[in-house]
């Protein structure tokens, strides 16, 4: 399995703080199944900056101390953006790391808003030949009101990625309902852990996708683990699967 959202390299954010919690975090990812992650620190999110080089750096060092210890566990750069106008042209001077050296690129909105100008921006980066994943847009306050904005977002060509966490309920009935709207309606292509620990932000993706198959169905446990996959691989990736459940009515969108 592969985790393509994960709070893992030490001291860079508000994941592990030290390498010893980032060796716990791998041996709880190997436990779940996992066999790959894509290291993610948050970037420009008004706290942290990460470079692409600085998670580059941290990325081998990791894979280094994982080989030491034989801890079965390949981690993979990448980056998750708070949205900001000047993303694009920090792209184009290599400092912006895309998902393990692919096309597809993390986008985060604020926790309560989607800015102004994110459907312009989205479409800039898909013509410089990026394909902009929106992450946890089931923890936006804005999304959460408005739903149709999200599925503008991903009708233009976004994709996005919903928690772990959030399907299984841990953050709350509400944003557990919401993300399995998402699911059920085609407007999400991921689940990933967004793990930031092991004690109140794990990785949860095994009891997320039991979720899924039991209340939607296994064709989407398919969908999104092939599209983990596909991602890693540099390729294009599923939007739905080949025959979607009959749809309900999706708070006036559909």
């Amino acid at each position: 399995m592969i985790d393509i959202h994960c709070h893992i390299l030490p001291g860079l954010d508000d994941g592990p703080a030290t390498v010893e919690d980032s060796l716990l975090m791998a041996k709880e990812a190997v436990n779940e199944g996992i066999k790959t992650i894509i290291a993610t620190p948050h970037h420009r999110n008004n706290k942290y900056e990460n470079t692409k080089s600085q998670i580059i750096e941290n990325v081998s060092s990791l894979n280094n101390l994982l080989n030491k210890e034989n801890i079965p566990l390949e981690i993979l750069p990448g980056q998750e953006n708070r949205i900001y106008g000047e993303i694009l042209e920090d792209y184009r001077k290599g400092e912006i790391l895309t998902l393990s050296n692919t096309n597809y690129l993390f986008i985060e909105f604020p926790s309560s808003t989607v800015p102004r100008y994110s459907e312009r921006l989205l479409y800039e980066l898909q013509n410089e030949g990026l394909t902009p994943i929106i992450v946890h847009p089931e923890r936006n306050k804005e999304l959460q009101n408005n739903p149709e904005l999200i599925y503008s977002l991903v009708k233009h060509g976004a994709l996005t990625q919903v928690t772990a966490a959030s399907v299984a309920g841990y953050f709350g009935k509400s944003i557990q309902k919401f993300s399995k709207q998402l699911v059920e309606h085609n407007l999400t292509h991921f689940i990933a852990s967004d793990a930031h620990n092991t004690k109140n932000r794990t990785f949860k993706l095994n009891e997320a996708l039991s979720q899924i198959e039991k209340d939607i169905g296994i064709d989407y446990v398919y969908l999104f683990t092939e599209n983990s996959e596909s991602l890693v691989a540099n390729e294009e990736v599923a939007r739905e699967i080949p025959e979607p459940i009959k749809k309900k009515k999706f708070l006036g969108i559909f």
